[in-house]
């Protein structure tokens, strides 16, 4: 299996040199002239987190509307990305452009309406460039940030008078930028920025083939000043949807054209305060250890010199619970169905982050990462069925197949059911962000097709291996367990354990939130790698140290505790996602508040399952090591 495994990993990194470019990121030359196209993409809001349509607003639109075929992971995200009525020509300056004229009824005006409330966003691409704002620096530098996409209009009132109105940008100032080529004048886009502005358009006489406008034409050039009237939404409203194209030679290299992208809410990286909670979580990893080893090479040390029967009678602490400390746990079956779960988590975050290292996940692959992630785990069912039978058969399991259909089904079970649920919500609200039918349909195929058999192959590829021995025998009586203190008891040592491994992450989750939820962009995979190690350690070092103390206490039940104790940590993920709603986020619609506690519960689940068996398999290690290493008669 390794070497399968081995050779397929060659594979993609042979595939992946040969050809360095994605499908759809590679670079495009465009010669002076050549027609570029803006395609439209969903309309978003940080206030609703609910995605529409870019046509569920009375836009202009082509003659026929043509969708840009999305991947899995775009349609999850509820990218819906089609042409629009947006050209021009490469390096040809367009004045003033007439889109199309529409008279709003009251239906579109309402939605209009609904939309600059909720402060939506129009995105648009052009050669694979989202469409951005710039974004003056709030400390006066020179430095360039952008936001994504422009805001559907604003709210505001005509002088004297204090109703609040609504106003709609309908005109548009493209700039293009490109880097051109000196030897072959060919240029690569290299940036595309956008200044929305709200024009109430003046006309004499409406012309369809060639509208001429008093506010917007050839002779005014971008007439766009402060003392034009904006142009408010409102029932029979007639609304003129206009735009205007620059050209800007730039520096910028291809390759680099996403940087300005990404270094959105620069402000907001205080990278001193993470590399210095870092340090302390090492510091604090590096000490449990080392107090840990210490104590426990002093207690073996002293157990394998025990040469008298007077001495052997005064065995304390963990040795005196080697009879019981392999004894199978309560609910042995649900344990191992959780292990493989997590350990399925585990290979896909893994595997995911080794080729967002490598730049196959960039924010230029659009839907890539979630696609990888939702295949990978797929894939993965042979890692949860294998290593689900390999502990079951240790604990002396026998219905080998009840326990594959349960590590196949129970998690994706329950992923699926609330998945079903939050997307008849969405659907209700008409959003695009619900999964049509046919993806839904290749999302069961994945599951029925691919991820169920590969689990019962590894659960039979496990279950056929022999089973895993204990370094000691195992009382037919179970030892009686003696009065715990208050802070040696389950609960509380649970509670604590988890403390650690989540301070190893909650820095890195406020970015990741704000990348999921701030519609930002996700790029630094190298410190999230990091973080994901020393969350590892943590999980592995904070059970053992926690697991010694509760041995030498004589209690013997450490398998569900040490999966609890570090999987504890998810609990304190979703108190610090509730933290983050009511402190960060505006969301003020009853579905939307739904969407976010469901997804951040389904995340806070799958991080309790993969930090569970990572402390898991850390105390398994431990507990057999150190029984392996005392003279027991």
């Amino acid at each position: 299996m390794g070497r399968l495994t081995a050779i397929f990993v060659c594979l993609l990194l042979i595939s992946s040199v040969r050809s360095f470019y994605l499908p759809g990121v590679a670079p495009r030359d465009f010669q002076r002239g050549n027609e570029l196209h803006v395609k439209v993409n969903k309309l978003s809001s940080i206030k609703t987190q609910l995605p529409y349509d870019f046509y569920y607003l009375k836009y202009c639109k082509p003659d026929k509307i043509m969708n840009t075929a999305e991947n899995l992971g775009e349609v999850l995200r509820g990218d819906r990305i089609e042409n629009s009525v947006y050209t021009f020509n490469m390096r040809e300056e367009q004045p003033c452009k007439v889109a199309c004229r529409v008279r709003l009824e009251a239906e579109a005006a309402k939605n209009f309406k609904e939309k600059v409330d909720d402060e939506y966003r129009v995105n648009m691409i052009l050669d694979n460039l989202p469409v951005a704002v710039l974004r003056q620096s709030r400390d006066g530098s020179p430095s360039t940030t952008y936001e994504h996409g422009f805001f559907v209009g604003f709210k505001g009132n005509f002088a004297g008078s204090k109703k609040d109105r609504h106003f709609i940008n309908n005109h548009l100032s493209f700039r293009v930028m490109y880097h051109r080529d000196p030897e072959t004048d060919a240029a690569r886009i290299v940036g595309f920025e956008v200044s929305p502005n709200s024009i109430n358009h003046e006309y004499k006489e409406w012309d369809d083939k060639n509208p001429q406008l008093t506010t917007c034409n050839q002779n005014t050039r971008n007439m766009i000043q402060r003392s034009t009237v904006p142009q408010e939404v409102d029932t029979d409203k007639e609304v003129v949807f206009t735009y205007d194209v620059t050209f800007k030679e730039s520096d910028i290299k291809w390759a680099s054209r996403w940087d300005t992208y990404i270094l959105m809410n620069d402000d907001q990286i205080h990278w001193f305060s993470i590399i210095n909670s870092l340090m302390i979580v090492l510091f604090l990893s590096g000490m449990i250890a080392m107090i840990m080893m210490r104590s426990l090479y002093r207690d073996i040390a002293n157990y394998n010199q025990l040469e008298t029967q007077d001495e052997a009678q005064e065995e304390t602490g963990w040795k005196l619970v080697h009879g019981d400390v392999f004894r199978a746990p309560t609910n042995s079956g649900l344990l191992c169905v959780y292990v493989g779960t997590g350990v399925q988590i585990f290979g896909m975050t893994l595997v995911t982050m080794i080729f967002a290292l490598l730049g196959f996940l960039s924010p230029s692959n659009r839907g890539g990462l979630m696609t990888a992630m939702v295949l990978l785990w797929v894939f993965m069912g042979l890692f949860a069925g294998y290593s689900s039978a390999r502990l079951y058969k240790m604990f002396k399991g026998n219905e080998w197949k009840k326990n594959t259909l349960k590590t196949a089904f129970i998690f994706p079970g329950i992923l699926f059911a609330v998945f079903f649920v939050l997307n008849a919500l969405i659907w209700g609200e008409k959003s695009s962000g619900a999964v049509p039918f046919g993806t839904m349909f290749a999302l069961l195929c994945l599951w029925f097709g691919i991820s169920v058999p590969l689990v019962f192959v590894g659960s039979y590829l496990g279950f056929k291996k022999p089973a895993i021995e204990d370094p000691v025998k195992t009382n037919k009586i179970p030892r009686q367990i003696p009065e715990q203190a208050w802070y040696t008891k389950p609960l509380f040592s649970i509670l604590i354990g988890g403390i650690l491994p989540f301070g190893a992450v909650f820095i890195e989750l406020f970015f990741i939130l704000t990348s999921i939820w701030l519609n930002q962009f996700y790029y630094i995979f190298g410190f999230l790698f990091i973080v994901f190690v020393i969350l590892l350690i943590t999980c592995a070092e904070i059970v053992i140290v926690l697991c010694y103390f509760q041995l030498c206490n004589e209690d013997y039940h450490w398998w569900w505790r040490a999966y609890l104790t570090a999987g504890s940590s998810a609990l304190y993920l979703l108190l610090y996602s509730a933290f983050y709603f009511f402190t960060k986020l505006e969301i003020s619609k009853l579905v939307s508040g739904i969407l976010y506690f469901a997804y951040m519960s389904i995340a806070s689940f799958a991080f309790f399952a993969l930090t569970g068996s990572i402390g898991f398999y850390a105390c398994l290690w431990f507990v057999r090591k150190i029984y392996s290493s005392v003279k027991i008669d």
